[in-house]
């Protein structure tokens, strides 16, 4: 061996040139191979897996029952909030309401009231008689011939009483069936459809109780899932809650009994999801 020239010598690792790496392995745990075994043989472990959650459902009839009780908790007995003493007041006092508060209505009503009692008295004006005292509510002179109009066909079709059934109210001037429904459900107690306005129609969306804008097509899909018992309650609730908490612009959601229940796309704060679909 040539002199200054050592030869190469074997690391004590092992990691010399030449030298063939092996990985360590870990051992395999029991249940692991009893779990590849389990797969390969076509039983899976199914029986471990997680449940599967169930889908949503807007409209269940376990939702629909909670929705109603905490309105029931929130507005126990809620009922119409125009100011009336009988069937033909309210039906006055409702086709005033249109794109009117029903503040503004109630602080009209009682003085034109005062001057015609009766419905005979309202058949004998003329709608301009009517119109200056009715122009702060909006829409003064549609409104005044459409009273006007109303009870002159319920004195010479009806003796003078407010009709009772909806397709004889709805042939009266100005009343369509979300008047026809406040008057039949609040003042003759029947259930004949859901009365459906802004507030509603609002609350309805945010809470997927519906996905329509036309009043029609919202007072369908509620009458198919609200019980018809609660047609006129839920219609007054709805409303009551529309104006004092589910407010348009900036709802009180951090308020609302019903907060955790809903999903609405446009809530001020939330401790659920918000669906995108669900808005007014």
């Amino acid at each position: 061996m040539p002199r200054g020239i050592i030869p190469r010598q074997p690391a004590k690792t092992g990691r010399h040139e030449g030298a063939r790496m092996i990985p360590r392995q870990r051992p395999v745990p029991p249940r692991m191979v009893a779990g590849v075994r389990s797969i390969q043989s076509g039983r899976g472990l199914a029986a471990k897996s997680a449940p599967i959650k169930a889908k949503y459902n807007p409209i269940s009839s376990e939702r629909i029952s909670e929705i109603l009780k905490r309105l029931d908790q929130l507005y126990p007995g809620g009922t119409c909030a125009l100011t009336h003493r009988n069937a033909w007041e309210l039906l006055v006092a409702t086709i005033l309401s249109a794109q009117a508060t029903d503040v503004r209505v109630n602080m009209v009503t009682p003085e034109i009231f005062k001057k015609h009692p009766t419905v005979q008295d309202f058949a004998a004006l003329k709608p301009e008689q009517l119109e200056p005292d009715i122009r702060s509510t909006g829409f003064f002179r549609n409104k005044s011939k459409s009273v006007v109009g109303a009870a002159k066909k319920i004195v010479s079709d009806f003796g003078g009483e407010v009709p009772c059934e909806m397709d004889q109210l709805l042939t009266l001037p100005g009343v369509a069936r979300k008047t026809a429904n406040v008057v039949l459900g609040t003042w003759f107690k029947r259930n004949e459809g859901v009365v459906v306005d802004t507030h509603v129609s609002r609350i309805s969306r945010r809470l997927e109780l519906t996905r329509h804008d036309d009043p029609k097509k919202i007072e369908q899909d509620l009458m198919q899932i609200i019980p018809r018992e609660k047609w006129t309650d839920f219609s007054h609730q709805v409303i009551w809650h529309g104006r004092k908490v589910c407010l348009a612009r900036r709802p009180k959601c951090a308020d609302c009994l019903l907060e955790n229940i809903c999903h609405a796309a446009d809530k001020t704060w939330s401790t659920v999801e918000m669906h995108k679909s669900a808005k007014p």
